[in-house]
């Protein structure tokens, strides 16, 4: 991707690795990549939990995260998302509509980071995503953390008091008018006992208040199924969404087939996921 890249290998692909901006950034080509250039952004945790993105390289996807660390997705801290997307779409030719994946904490920045560009979102896929910062950090003594990152996301907001917190209005479940106005379908999957980031405060209400603004939506849930482990083990759901709403031609024609509709909830019981 540049000049000053290292090149690893990630299961089977070549995964390029620079700086931009001060950050570490890794793009992963597909052996084919498709005539539209789709690409999946992993918002956090580079590599965790792989298996969408791994399915994705297979079907053409590119790959791609940059590392901002743990902000929660302030206004300022997405700045270095606005370099990178400009690199990867204007000098490399990805397109110009990513899959932005917000996995945990990474909820955040896909949403947050989406609801200010609506316009440069093909597709959100949340992966027990966070989608309020009263759930987490918020809601003290629930975790051994939280006061920390309490704080620290206080101090990246510039909330100085806990009322500001609290009355905050640019949390996810607040911001989807923008993304339901540009038709940006989105899919979740969470765990019916993710403590960490409680699907009742979070994707469930993401997902009822996109359906009532006319949004597209899908969201599918693991019973019995804590924060960890994340995913799917058998994705194909997920990635023929994911397909059919932003790699266009054959390549959508084809996933659409078998991909959930949109508005579809689906039960996985114990086992199945």
């Amino acid at each position: 991707m540049t000049d000053t890249a290292q090149i690893s290998d990630f299961y089977g692909y070549a995964c390029h690795t620079f700086t931009i901006d001060g950050r570490q950034a890794h793009v992963v080509e597909p052996a084919k990549p498709l005539a539209s250039r789709p690409w999946i952004w992993r918002t956090m945790y580079w590599d965790a939990f792989p298996g969408v993105n791994q399915a994705l390289l297979e079907r053409g996807y590119h790959v791609a995260h940059i590392e901002i660390g743990k902000t929660f997705a302030s206004a300022e801290s997405l700045k270095p998302f606005d370099a990178f997307y400009s690199l990867l779409t204007d000098t490399y030719s990805l397109s110009p509509r990513p899959v932005l994946e917000g996995l945990s904490l990474g909820g955040l920045y896909a949403y947050r980071w989406g609801h200010a560009n609506a316009d440069k979102v093909g597709c959100i896929y949340g992966d027990a995503p966070l989608c309020d910062l009263k759930c987490y950090p918020g809601s003290r003594g629930k975790r051994p953390d939280n006061e920390a990152d309490l704080q620290r996301a206080m101090d990246e907001y510039h909330f100085a008091t806990d009322e500001e917190f609290l009355n905050f209005n640019g949390n996810p479940i607040d911001t989807l008018a923008p993304l339901a106005a540009g038709n940006v379908p989105i899919i979740q999957v969470v765990g019916d006992l993710d403590e960490a980031c409680i699907p009742s405060e979070n994707a469930y209400i993401i997902h009822e208040r996109y359906t009532k603004m006319g949004g597209n939506t899908v969201l599918i849930i693991k019973r019995g199924c804590a924060h960890h482990p994340h995913g799917l083990a058998d994705p194909t759901s997920v990635v023929d969404y994911i397909v059919a709403c932003t790699a266009g031609g054959d390549a959508a024609i084809q996933a659409a087939k078998t991909a959930p509709p949109h508005g579809t909830v689906i039960d996985l019981p114990p086992g199945e996921w």
